[in-house]
């Protein structure tokens, strides 16, 4: 098994916290892929997999109509993508992605949440190097496919890892190769129940069960903030 699966084991990618923080952050996807790509899921590649995604977390119809139509709203202020990259305590780096109608806001609150708990917010790009890019797709197994067989198919489109989970299968791929990778499998008839972008540490820092604790007073505050879309750090979790 690769980064990939050992880094998800490790952390369990942990669920976006309760329901209604499920349905603030999809709600925001949305609004940002339906201003980007348009209204239509059959034209917009992005917005038919959050929708997909939606259904199978049961976030009301309601919730999905509004989020696309306050793309479509001449009051609507707009969501900037942003990041930010700083170390926390123990020198564990962490990297927020946020989408935001007020970066003024949003960075001042980052910053405070890093200072009161011992870290300190660094300079965009900073940390980049440290964590590699990917976009990750939960299919539904095929009768008669076996995961040996997808990998080989999908190789060419950038998937370098694939792994089986509680019938989900799980496919790794290059973040630039995400719509193709989309693109084959919806061709191919795979049901796709979500699909999203995660940060994977190239190396995985030993901390203690104290510094654990600490830190994750630090990650667990940058989680609650409303801009927050994710967050990722390089802390070696705890081993089963």
């Amino acid at each position: 098994m690769g980064r990939a699966f050992e880094y998800r084991k490790a952390t369990k990618m942990k669920r976006w916290g309760n329901m209604a923080r499920v349905f603030t952050k999809l709600g925001k996807q949305i609004t940002i892929a339906v201003k980007e790509g348009g209204p239509e899921p059959d034209t917009n590649p992005r917005l038919r997999v959050l929708m997909q995604q939606a259904k199978k977390e049961n976030m009301p119809k309601d919730n999905v109509e509004r989020a696309i139509k306050k793309a479509t709203s001449k009051d609507f202020t707009d969501y900037k993508e942003m990041n930010y990259e700083g170390y926390g305590p123990f020198g564990i780096a962490i990297f927020v992605e946020t989408a935001t109608d007020n970066t003024t806001r949003t960075v001042a609150n980052v910053r405070s949440y890093f200072n009161k708990h011992g870290g300190s917010l660094g300079t965009s790009g900073s940390l980049e190097f440290l964590f590699e890019h990917k976009c990750v797709f939960h299919i539904v197994k095929k009768d008669g496919v076996s995961l040996e067989d997808l990998e080989l198919e999908l190789i060419d489109f950038g998937v370098d890892e694939v792994e089986e989970d509680e019938g989900d299968i799980i496919l790794y791929g290059e973040f630039a190769q995400n719509s193709a990778i989309q693109k084959y499998l919806e061709e191919s008839g795979y049901e796709i129940n979500s699909a999203e972008f995660v940060r994977i540490p190239n190396d995985m820092k030993e901390v203690t069960d104290e510094q654990r604790e600490s830190l994750n007073k630090l990650l667990d505050k940058l989680e609650e903030d409303e801009d927050v879309q994710n967050v990722f750090h390089n802390m070696k979790m705890e081993e089963e």
